[in-house]
């Protein structure tokens, strides 16, 4: 199964830990994850990394969001991460695709998207929380 893994890019040590847990369970091999661009040329990289993280997350069976603890914030999810996780559920429920959405964790009540989290775990458009 191919997994993408979305999340925060300031957290390296952690998405690290997630490609492993991922790369170690049967069958499964991470496509894509977020990755940690260089500020001196930033700008120029970004677009191509960007459309790349895009274009394989319709061809994930699992799209994983690592939201990790950050900056005090229990499963942090930022506006990034949202829209990516936005897209996988557009092409659950709009392109029909078997994709299986998962959350680390539940994201805590401050977390400005935990009200639509709360209602696509409601829906079943997020399949599960890991912890």
């Amino acid at each position: 199964m191919k997994v993408v893994i979305a999340g925060s890019a300031k957290l390296q040590t952690e998405i690290g830990q997630w490609v492993e847990y991922w790369n170690n369970q049967p069958s499964c091999e991470v496509l894509d994850q977020p990755k940690k661009i260089p500020t001196e040329n930033f700008e120029q990289i970004y677009p191509e990394v960007y459309r790349g993280f895009y274009k394989n997350i319709p061809e994930a069976d699992i799209f994983f969001v690592a939201n990790e603890n950050k900056d005090d914030i229990i499963g942090y999810i930022g506006a990034s991460t949202f829209a990516e996780l936005n897209f996988a559920i557009a092409q659950k429920i709009v392109n029909q695709k078997n994709i299986k959405i998962i959350l680390a964790h539940l994201p805590a009540p401050e977390v400005h998207c935990y009200n639509e989290v709360a209602l696509w775990l409601k829906l079943g458009w997020i399949n599960e929380i890991l912890n």
